[in-house]
């Protein structure tokens, strides 16, 4: 290697799940392949996102990687659902059993990534300015990596503490005593503010869109239990293989429009039951694409959520109006609607009075001004394509990636793009795994990613690309199955719509719908045709 330039056969950007896994496969297939991180360990989820109650809603046993008998057999699950620190923890075991780290390079953040065509490689620079190149390009960033702040002014003006749920300190953070405002109620903001609120002083919560939230369930795991999972894992695995999303959870094949309204509801009360994302995930199979049959679990998921606020004035700001149950990714909650029964906690409803700027001391909307001590900022991220936005991704001719996706993306398999030559993007836009429980499509998508690499280096063959036919082919499938679902119908990170995004105001599918067996089955014909679709020289 020159001293100023790193040189690599592959280059990985990120060491979250799929990162690791990318390169302990690489690795084992001989290939010098080395990944650079942002952060300054592993785990990429669960390295960033240390906010208060942040938790697993798959089951642990499900979610952890599959690989390797060895760390199923050392690792120990303490909880069904459990929590960053342990999820830390496990990614850290992980990387210490591979001796991942002497293949990665942390804090340092990808600025830049150009295809240079006389080379035929990639040149990645770096925010510090040092670059490496390598003959292929795997990007591992995940698809809820890129936390985004309200478009509120004078942000920058609070001179109290202030933090993003995705970028939360590495020290602990304490709320008792403190007068704490926590802004945005998605999934990260309901798992949050049920944590906060146990000790805080006293805790405002501003909404702008209210979701629906349905109890988590967790447990601890006794020695005992884990024992027995261990012994199953074989058919825990295979059976999220078979599932749709990879979840334990199969939709029932009945049609909640052909039982009884008693029948309905007694199977709609045993799944709000279960744990995780059975009452979601396992329902009549045609609650999220009929809706005579969503309206249906609507009502029965309003009814719960009243009988658990004291105050139904409330209720009614917190139930949505504008979707329906599930056509957002759900939620799950541990007394979240509870904590509104608590004196020390109020409701602001942007809806009726809308944040005009942050202030010194704290905010002030249409009708009133607020003092706090803290600020909590659980406004999410920008979703599936927006950590490709923020590096300089350049194809053939200088084509900016952002410039092609402009009006959404365009993919083949959710793993290549035309005119992106030997870049491959792990859990990328258009992806199965955008829509599931993602370790379980990450391992399918790295070992894709694995053979197809091996396989060209048999056969002595250095550049890879998707033609515009496939591409457009897969974009116009991965929309035509979206298309079935009301989730479609719906404004949200998987149709591609933030409010807290400059240009991300049009509406269209991010993830693959078609669900992972349909998706690993194209992967594998593919595969068989003789990597039909790309362009292989």
């Amino acid at each position: 290697m020159t001293a100023d330039i790193e040189r690599w056969d592959v280059i990985i950007i990120g060491a979250g799940l799929s990162g690791m896994y990318q390169l302990l496969k690489l690795r084992q297939l001989g290939f010098k392949a080395h990944v650079y991180e942002a952060g300054g360990g592993v785990g990429g989820t669960w390295y960033w996102n240390r906010y208060p109650g942040a938790r697993f809603d798959s089951e642990s046993w499900t979610y952890g990687y599959s690989f390797s008998s060895e760390v199923l057999k050392e690792w120990n699950w303490k909880e069904h659902f459990s929590g960053q620190p342990e999820n830390l923890r496990y990614c850290e075991f992980v990387a210490d059993k591979f001796d991942l780290r002497r293949d990665i390079t942390f804090n340092t953040r990808v600025k830049s990534a150009h295809w240079d065509e006389a080379a035929n490689e990639w040149e990645a620079t770096f925010e510090d300015g040092k670059r490496a190149r390598a003959r292929f390009l795997v990007t591992a960033i995940g698809p809820l990596s890129s936390p985004t702040m309200p478009v509120i002014p004078g942000v920058e003006d609070f001179k109290g503490e202030s933090w993003h749920t995705g970028l939360w300190p590495h020290r602990p953070v304490t709320f008792a005593g403190k007068r704490v405002a926590v802004i945005g109620t998605g999934a990260s903001g309901v798992q949050a503010i049920t944590e906060i609120a146990k000790t805080v002083g006293h805790l405002t919560v501003f909404q702008r869109t209210p979701n629906w939230c349905t109890p988590l369930r967790n447990s601890a795991i006794a020695p005992e239990e884990m024992e027995k999972i261990r012994g199953r894992y074989d058919e825990i695995f295979a059976q999220c293989r078979d599932n749709w999303g990879c979840f334990i959870h199969t939709a029932d094949p009945r049609h909640a429009t052909e039982v009884t309204p008693e029948e309905r509801d007694a199977f709609f009360e045993e799944l709000y039951n279960m744990p995780g994302f059975a009452f979601w995930q396992g329902n009549f199979r045609d609650v999220l694409m009929d809706q005579k049959a969503n309206d249906a679990l609507t009502q029965f998921v309003i009814k719960k959520i009243r009988a658990r606020l004291k105050d139904q004035k409330l209720a009614d700001k917190l139930i949505p109006t504008n979707h329906g149950y599930g056509t957002r990714r759900v939620p799950l909650e541990s007394g979240y609607f509870e904590v509104y029964n608590q004196p020390n906690v109020k409701l602001v409803d942007l809806r009726e009075t809308p944040i005009e700027r942050i202030t010194e001391k704290g905010l002030k909307t249409s009708d009133a001004e607020y003092e706090f001590d803290m600020i909590i900022y659980a406004t999410g991220f920008d979703a599936i394509t927006g950590a490709f936005d923020r590096i300089d991704f350049r194809g053939r001719n200088g084509e900016k990636l952002r410039d092609k996706w402009a009006d959404g993306p365009h993919t083949y398999l959710g793993m290549n793009v035309a005119g992106f030559p030997n870049m491959l993007t792990l859990v990328g836009p258009h992806n199965a795994a955008t829509f599931c429980n993602l370790p379980r499509c990450i391992e399918q998508n790295v070992e894709f990613v694995s053979d197809l690499l091996e396989h060209m280096r048999d056969k002595g063959l250095t550049r890879i690309e998707a033609t515009p036919d496939a591409e457009e082919t897969w974009t116009a499938h991965v929309h035509d199955t979206a298309s079935r679902l009301l989730l479609t119908k719906v404004d949200s990170w998987m149709t591609g719509v933030n409010k807290n995004v400059a240009g991300r105001q049009k509406r269209t599918f991010m993830a693959y719908a078609g669900g992972a067996p349909k998706y690993r089955q194209k992967c594998e014909e593919i595969v068989a045709n003789g990597y039909e679709g790309f362009a292989l020289t």
